[in-house]
C-alpha cells in the first residue's frame, strides 16, 4: 500500500495501520465512556454473520440520515457535519484509529458522512476479533445517539426560557404575531420541540428493534448501550425505568444505577450497592420535594419514616416502608460496610440480577406516585 505523509489510521480492507493526510479537527479531548471500554473484557460476539452485517448498514443509515442527515435537499447540513466530524474525532481517539477509514478514493475526498459509513460497513476478516471489530463499532453509534439525546435534552431544558421570551410584549414580537411569523411564535417552538423529542424516541425505538433483528443482546437508554438479555425485563422494567429517570431532576439515580448495570455485565464487584444508591437517592428526593426532609435523618431509614408518616399523608403505606428498610438492612448495608475480620459479603449472579431490577422496580413506583 502507497504510503502518504500523515499520521497513523485502520486500513479499510485489513485493519492495519497506514499513514494518512491528517483531519482537520477540535484542538482538545477529553476522556470518553463508550462502549468497547466499558466492555473490554466481557466477549460478546464470537463471529460476525450476515445479521450483523446487515445491521451495520442499518446504524450508518440512523447515524447520518436519521439523527445527523449530512444532505438537506441536496445540500450539505453544516451543523450536521460538524457533528458527525465530531463523533469521528471523539472515537478515533478513544480507539486510538485515525482516520477510521480512509479518506480518499483516488482523487475523491469522501464527505465525513461517508468516512462513517465506511467505517462501520468494512468487511470483516476472519484475522481479527469479531468481538472487538464489532465493539468499535458499536461504540459509534452509542456516541451517535448520545449526542443526539444529549441536544434534545439541551433544546428542553431551553425551552421555558424561550416561551418567557416569547411572551414578552416587545415590538420585534409584536411585529412576527401580527405579520403571523411562526418561527417566533409560541406554538412553532412547542412544536419544534415535540419533534425533536419524537425524533429522539422514534430513533431510540427502531434502534433498540434493529438490535432484537441482529440478535444483539444489547439496549439503548440515556446515552449508553448496555448489555440486556432478557426481553421480558427489558420491556417491563428497563425501558420505563430509563424513560422516568431520564431528566436532570434524577441525574444521580441514574447516574448510580447505569453504574450498578455496568458493573454486573462486567462482572464487577458490588453492583448492587450502586443499585440501593440509585433508590435512596430517589427517595431522598422525593422527601425533600414534599418538604418532608427535616434535616436530622441519619440514614435510609429515617427518610423512608418520612414516606410513611401518617402526618405526610403516607406517600407509602407502612408494610412497604418496611420492605424497603429491610433491602437497605439485608442488602445495602452489608455490601456498604467494611466487614473487619469477616467474610467479605458477596451476592450471586442472580441475586445481583434480582438487587438490582428490584430497585428500578422500586424508583418507577415511587416516580409514579409523585
Amino acid at each position: 500500500m502507497a504510503s502518504i505523509s500523515g499520521i497513523r489510521g485502520e486500513s479499510v480492507t485489513t485493519g492495519q495501520p497506514f499513514l494518512r493526510e491528517p483531519l482537520a479537527r477540535m484542538n482538545y479531548h477529553m476522556l470518553t465512556d463508550v462502549f468497547i471500554t466499558r466492555y473490554e473484557n466481557t466477549p460478546v460476539w464470537a463471529s460476525f454473520d450476515e445479521l450483523t452485517r446487515r445491521f451495520m448498514v442499518q446504524a450508518g443509515k440512523l447515524l447520518t440520515e436519521q439523527l445527523f442527515p449530512f444532505y438537506v435537499d441536496g445540500n450539505e447540513n453544516k451543523a450536521a457535519k460538524a457533528t458527525l466530524q465530531k463523533l469521528h474525532d471523539t472515537l478515533a481517539m478513544e480507539l486510538g484509529i485515525d482516520p477510521l477509514s480512509a479518506l480518499y478514493n483516488g482523487g475523491y475526498r469522501y464527505p465525513i458522512s461517508d468516512i462513517l459509513k465506511n467505517f462501520l460497513q468494512r468487511p470483516y476478516e476472519q484475522t481479527e476479533s469479531a468481538d472487538v471489530f464489532i465493539k468499535r463499532r458499536i461504540s459509534l453509534v452509542e456516541l451517535g445517539f448520545r449526542e443526539f439525546e444529549r441536544n434534545v435534552k439541551a433544546a428542553n431544558a431551553a425551552l421555558p426560557g424561550q416561551l418567557a421570551e416569547l411572551r414578552k410584549e416587545t415590538p420585534l414580537y409584536e411585529l412576527a404575531r401580527s405579520l403571523k411569523v411562526s418561527a417566533l411564535s409560541e406554538e412553532f417552538s412547542i412544536k419544534h420541540n415535540k419533534v425533536l423529542n419524537d425524533a429522539l424516541r422514534e430513533n431510540m425505538e427502531e434502534l433498540n428493534e434493529r438490535f432484537r433483528q441482529a440478535k444483539f443482546p444489547l439496549a439503548y437508554h440515556n446515552g449508553f448501550i448496555q448489555l440486556s438479555s432478557d426481553t421480558v425485563i427489558s420491556n417491563e422494567i428497563d425501558k420505563p425505568f430509563w424513560a422516568l429517570v431520564s431528566g436532570e431532576r434524577w441525574k444521580n439515580v441514574e447516574r448510580d444505577m447505569l453504574e450498578a448495570v455496568d458493573r454486573r455485565d462486567n462482572k464487577g464487584r458490588d453492583p448492587a450497592l450502586y443499585a440501593a444508591k440509585a433508590l435512596e437517592s430517589a427517595i431522598k428526593i422525593i422527601s425533600g420535594e414534599k418538604g418532608w426532609t427535616r434535616g436530622n435523618e441519619n440514614g435510609a431509614a429515617a427518610y423512608i419514616d418520612n414516606l410513611i408518616s401518617q402526618k405526610n399523608g403516607r406517600f407509602t403505606e407502612v408494610w412497604e416502608g418496611e420492605a424497603l428498610k429491610a433491602f437497605f438492612s439485608k442488602v445495602r448495608n452489608p455490601l456498604g460496610h467494611g466487614p473487619g475480620n469477616e467474610e467479605m459479603p458477596e451476592l450471586t449472579t442472580q441475586q445481583d440480577d434480582w438487587a438490582i431490577e428490584t430497585c428500578m422496580s422500586w424508583i418507577k413506583s415511587l416516580i409514579r406516585r409523585l
